[in-house]
């Protein structure tokens, strides 16, 4: 059972981890306002951890090792950004998304490798897209047959510094655009996965479930195109 951790039990917070332990994940929200807490009524079995969100201690306390993602969306833009590079940086957690007030810091923070997104446009929906494991691709657009879609799907952090080219190839995919840094990017053929890049590709639907596990699992060596063109520098520098 996959484990989350909360920073900030505000509206959107309190949603998350309530949609979380209702889909059966474990859950520990932590808020420096015992408080809040209130919001997540007296039914909810997860953790309440009273403490800063980036104090170290507090987030052990709401067992952080275990996680499988964090969400920083308290009411302070410093506040999440800084949790999030903890939770990343000192313990490990891959998954991690901020929410932030600033739209004009997301360049910064996505230069950090941070997810975020702008509370102009947050919703739980968002943030749950992010971190969950094995998402459904819904898809943001569905063709009128209903046989094609336009999804964000999540890629690997393997497939970094490899062209979105190669994902196509291997996936079976199309890749529509990227949002980097806050803005979205239509790719050239020799455009480079980067980290932070979010993927939004058109897919079969058919194909969507084996198509999602390529793209978050670890390129396969020998496999790619960097990997043939690595192959075929070696094979010049040994004739």
């Amino acid at each position: 059972m996959p484990h989350f951790v909360i920073m900030g039990c505000g509206r959107v917070g309190s949603s998350l981890a309530l949609t979380l332990e209702r889909g059966g994940h474990s859950v520990a929200v932590v808020d420096q306002d015992e408080q809040a807490f209130r919001r997540l009524g007296r039914h909810f079995g997860g953790q309440r951890v009273t403490g800063v969100g980036f104090d170290r201690d507090a987030l052990a306390r709401a067992r952080i090792q275990e996680a499988y993602a964090f969400a920083a969306v308290s009411s302070g833009d410093n506040s999440n950004i800084i949790a999030a590079r903890v939770a990343r940086e000192t313990f490990g957690v891959e998954h991690v998304v901020a929410r932030i007030y600033d739209p004009g810091r997301a360049e910064i923070y996505q230069r950090l490798g941070i997810p975020t997104v702008a509370a102009v446009r947050w919703s739980t929906d968002q943030v749950l897209r992010r971190i969950l494991p094995d998402t459904d691709l819904a898809g943001d657009f569905r063709d009128a047959s209903g046989r094609i879609v336009m999804a964000e799907v999540r890629v690997a952090t393997g497939w970094i510094g490899h062209p979105l080219s190669e994902l196509e190839s291997v996936a079976g995919v199309r890749v529509a655009f990227i949002t980097r840094m806050g803005e979205g990017i239509v790719p050239r053929a020799d455009t480079l996965y980067q980290q932070g890049d979010i993927v939004h590709a058109v897919l079969a639907v058919s194909g969507q479930d084996e198509a999602e596990r390529i793209l978050a699992s670890e390129p396969q060596s020998g496999t790619g195109l960097l990997d043939e063109q690595d192959a075929t520098r070696d094979g010049v520098d040994q004739a």
